[in-house]
């Protein structure tokens, strides 16, 4: 029987570091598994400008590292696996990792962020890292000099957009609609770029591959004329949102049509000692700071709940 921690934070993004922070400065016992690198989605963007503290901005991995560090500081444990299971019902909480390994809280954050969204067409899977991404500045480098494609229209469609305009020949960014939803800093970044084509109105329908079985282009659809056609790119850059990270907890906890953890500013879920923080949560603004400020939150609820007596479990 391994021991009882007072808190298991499930994710290390920006809500799970904080909260880790947090946590520990309270002198609670903590325990912050997380799959990957420090700083979740936020590790793979490389320039990250809207984080207060930062004027003149911070990559992303930097950022990360520097939370899940300052968290370690207090005493905050870091350890990196995947979850496969957990027990949330009961005054004692379990998270099992791949390796089979149990650990066990009196209270547990979940904060295990979101991923990149699919397009769902035939052979996306089987061509990613080998001409699909979903991450311009892990795999952009690999395109030097080249054309490249780029599916969306936030923010994040944006940026990438204007990473890879920087070390590619030609960036072609495809849309559904006639305008780009991202913030008009990063529009009019992108339209001062001499190598940035647009094409308005389009989805792809095909991602096409050659002999060596790596993408040589797609095939869009104009949706108001419904005319196809072909373009050629070396790699398909896909940025069309993200899909929470919550199907361990399916069943176990409620969760919105989108499958976002239903738990309000408070983040307290249904089930005593649970809290969801970060981009996970259902909630209007997905930001690297509102990450932050969930991760506070739900290590102040859970310290305050970890305060109250329970018969069996002592506070140590």
């Amino acid at each position: 029987m391994t021991k009882i921690a007072d808190i298991i934070i499930l994710g290390g993004g920006p809500a799970g570091c904080t909260a880790a922070l947090y946590a520990a400065r309270a002198a609670l016992d903590t325990l912050m598994i997380e799959k990957l690198a420090p700083g979740g989605q936020v590790a793979t963007t490389e320039h990250v400008d809207n984080y207060p503290g930062f004027p003149d901005g911070i990559d992303g991995y930097s950022l990360g590292e520097r939370m899940e560090k300052q968290a370690a500081r207090f005493g905050s444990i870091s350890l990196r696996g995947e979850v496969v299971r957990v027990s949330l019902d009961g005054p004692v909480k379990e998270a099992e990792l791949a390796d089979g390994t149990v650990h066990r809280a009196r209270a547990i954050i979940l904060a295990p962020g979101a991923s990149p969204r699919e397009l769902g067409l035939a052979g996306e899977r089987e061509l990613r890292g080998r001409g699909v991404s979903y991450c311009a500045t892990c795999d952009g480098a690999f395109y030097r000099g080249r054309d490249v494609l780029i599916v969306g229209g936030g923010d994040t469609a944006a940026m990438d957009a204007l990473f890879l305009a920087r070390i590619c020949r030609k960036v072609t960014l495809i849309h559904r609609r006639d305008t780009l939803r991202a913030a008009r800093v990063y529009q009019e970044q992108l339209r001062a770029q001499d190598n940035v084509t647009f094409l308005w109105d389009s989805a792809v329908e095909e991602i096409l591959s050659g002999e060596t079985s790596r993408v040589s282009g797609v095939r869009v659809r104009q949706l108001k004329t419904g005319e196809s056609r072909e373009i050629a790119g070396d790699g398909l850059f896909i940025a069309v949102g993200n899909v929470p990270n919550t199907s361990l907890f399916r069943g176990l906890l409620e969760l919105d049509e989108a499958g976002y953890l239903t738990a309000g500013e408070d983040t307290l879920t249904a089930l005593p000692g649970v809290f969801a923080a970060g981009d996970a949560r259902k909630k209007p603004l997905r930001q690297v700071l509102t990450a932050a400020a969930d991760g506070a939150v739900a290590a102040a609820m859970a310290e305050e709940y970890l305060a109250r007596p329970y018969p069996g479990l002592p506070r140590r």
